[in-house]
């Protein structure tokens, strides 16, 4: 294998490709990967150099951490390729920042931004015809962070991997999206940690949702651990409702993750003159207003889908359907942030970083 040195960042390259293999026409979301992957290890109180290495299987002592503690934390962002082959992140130390609360917050040491973004665009100029053009398309790029120090003893782990994968995506949802708003599970608690991208996060909404699917929905809304009647999450998405023309979502919070996509939805729907709220947005109110008409949309926000509008949510064995609008905020808000990062557009906000 070809090896070489940038930077701070040494790279071995795999022997052969096995993008021919690929039909990047008809992608799924995140079961296809790139020929490297970025691997950095926390060693010693410190974290090493980065390497780039042919992507592979890990080995791991059967008492590493990550499987008995579950420390482990990730971030999901994307890479976009224009017409003219060029390639752009999308706020991208947003990415690094929030990494690094979530670090914090799971007690494992935060990772520098130097290695971070110096990483990142190594790995995304080696695999840059990995990046598909098909409309709905991009690179899904998944940074994350385990305990991979030894032992049962249960204390934060005195080893740790860093590391990137690169994943040629398709769109994340297709057709419409019915959700139920669920009363009886929690996704989290105060004090807890909701906020940060913690695995286990994500693990304790797999039975809930396979739950809410045997009733016909394709995801839950979650509710308040303490009186579940207020509104917080769609799925593993931020929640927007738009009541009138009025567009509300709700604060961040110990329990609330803060999106990326969250941001920049109230940040264009200012820029357009939408009005907003960022506020406690109840379930009967919701209700209310689906009953009365003025509930005009629902939708999902985060980085793998974007936008997912809502056609329609469950509650206590009553459907209510979303009207179906030709001008929806969903879609203009979606085409405002998709045209920014495709290079489709002027990028007024800065959010658009070229590789």
């Amino acid at each position: 294998m070809e090896s070489t040195t940038k930077n701070l960042i040494t790279i071995e390259k795999a022997k052969t490709s096995k993008i021919s293999q690929v039909d990047f026409n008809n992608l799924a979301f995140g079961s296809v990967f790139s020929d490297h992957m970025l691997v950095c290890d926390y060693k010693n109180g410190a974290w090493e150099n980065p390497k780039i290495v042919p992507y592979g299987p890990l080995s791991l002592e059967p008492s590493a951490k990550i499987f008995h503690y579950g420390q482990s934390i990730f971030e999901g962002m994307k890479a976009y390729k224009d017409e003219n082959n060029d390639v752009f992140l999308f706020r991208p130390t947003d990415n690094h920042s929030r990494l690094n609360i979530s670090a914090s917050r799971m007690s494992i040491p935060e990772f520098p931004k130097e290695f971070f973004m110096e990483g990142l665009k190594t790995l995304l100029e080696l695999d840059k015809d990995w990046i598909p053009q098909t409309p709905g398309s991009a690179m899904y790029i998944r940074p994350f962070i385990f305990a991979s120090g030894k032992g049962f003893h249960a204390s934060p782990a005195d080893e740790y991997k860093f590391m990137i994968c690169l994943a040629p995506s398709g769109p994340y949802f297709s057709g419409e999206v019915k959700v139920l708003i669920e009363e009886t599970y929690s996704r989290s608690a105060n004090g807890g940690v909701g906020y940060a991208k913690a695995g286990g996060n994500y693990a304790g909404q797999f039975y809930p949702t396979q739950l809410a699917k045997a009733k016909g929905y394709q995801q839950v809304v979650w509710t308040d651990d303490n009186t579940h009647e207020n509104i917080e999450e769609a799925g593993a998405m931020n929640i927007f409702v738009r009541i009138g023309d009025t567009l509300i979502t709700g604060p961040t919070s110990d329990r609330i993750l803060d999106g990326i996509t969250r941001k920049s939805v109230l940040e264009i729907a200012a820029a357009e003159g939408i009005k907003t709220e960022v506020r406690t947005i109840t379930v009967s109110e919701v209700v209310e207003a689906s009953k009365n008409g003025s509930l005009k949309e629902m939708f999902g926000a985060g980085t793998a889908a974007v936008i997912s509008p809502i056609a329609g949510f469950g509650y206590r064995d009553t459907d209510y359907d979303l009207p179906q609008l030709e001008n929806s905020y969903a879609s203009m808000l979606k085409k405002r942030i998709t045209d920014i990062q495709y290079n489709l557009s002027e990028d007024p906000f800065g959010w658009r970083v070229k590789i």
